[in-house]
Order: C-alpha cells, then sequence, then structure tokens
C-alpha cells in the first residue's frame, strides 16, 4: 500500500518509543522515512533491530575505527555521528543496519562506504546527493510498504 513519509516516520516514532528507546526516536525514524523515499526497506530493518536481543553498546575509536560489536545502526548511529564529527575518516566493523548512517552523510556531504561489508569507511567527500530525486518523488507521492510489513512495526 502506498505510504507518505510522515505515516512511515510516525510509525517508526511509534514503535522506537513503545520500544524505550525515545532517545533516538525522532531522528531514528526520520532515517527510516528517508531510507524508503531513497528506495531502502526502512522499516524492515527497524523491525528486526528491535527484535535483536542486544541493542546498546559503548563504542570508541581505536587503531582499525570502530567496532560496532553487530549492534544495529538504528540505536548507535549518534554515537557514530559524533565520533566521525570529532575524528574524521572512519572504518567501520561488525555493522548491523549500517544504512541508518545513510541520511546523515548525505545532509553532511561526506561519503559513506558499502554498508554490507563488514568493515566499510565512513568520511571522505560526496560531490553531490544522489537520493535527490528519489527523494522529491517520495515526498510527493509516497512509498510503497508492505502491509505485512507495517502490521508487524504497528504491534
Amino acid at each position: 500500500m502506498k505510504r507518505s513519509l510522515s505515516e512511515i516516520e510516525a510509525l517508526a516514532t511509534s514503535a522506537l518509543e513503545r520500544g524505550g528507546y525515545s532517545s533516538v526516536a525522532a531522528r531514528a525514524a526520520s532515517n527510516c522515512a528517508w531510507l524508503h523515499a531513497a528506495g531502502y526497506n526502512g522499516l524492515s530493518y527497524l523491525a528486526e533491530a528491535l527484535g535483536d536481543t542486544v541493542q546498546t553498546a559503548a563504542i570508541e575509536k581505536d587503531l582499525m575505527g570502530l567496532d560496532l560489536q553487530g549492534v544495529s545502526c538504528v540505536f548507535l548511529f549518534p554515537q557514530v555521528e559524533a565520533l566521525h564529527a570529532e575524528h574524521g575518516r572512519l572504518f567501520l566493523r561488525n555493522v548491523r543496519h549500517g544504512l541508518f548512517l545513510l541520511k546523515g552523510s548525505v545532509d553532511g556531504n561526506y561519503g559513506i562506504g558499502c554498508p554490507v561489508d563488514p568493515g566499510f569507511a565512513l568520511g571522505g567527500e560526496r560531490s553531490k546527493n544522489p537520493y535527490a530525486e528519489k527523494l522529491e518523488l517520495a515526498a510527493r507521492d509516497g512509498v510503497d510498504v508492505d502491509d505485512v510489513l507495517w502490521q508487524a512495526v504497528s504491534a
């Protein structure tokens, strides 16, 4: 079913707040809707993250970058963004749901490596926003969201 980005954001906010994550709910929900607009399934990643048994980690920069310990970036993106702001380019290990870092990377105009690779780089320089057209269309027309997934996140 077609859903607006504001509907996706509201659903994600509600799910995060129900899960006890009000400190990241607004920004994580915005990232979730943004991912849908960019063609990724943010609600699916969010549902997986909310089902994880470990949802927090103390992360700090070491000689190899950041070890995210397999904890979802749905919860860790504020820490990762803060460490990036402090240290610049970082290599990330044991990344889960790394696409939740993508909106911040585009907004901040810095590059992000491949989130599928468990050791990808965060930093560098971005020359343009490759998602602008998709974001504009999604804001105007909404995006398709699987009804079963919508119900699962609503529960």
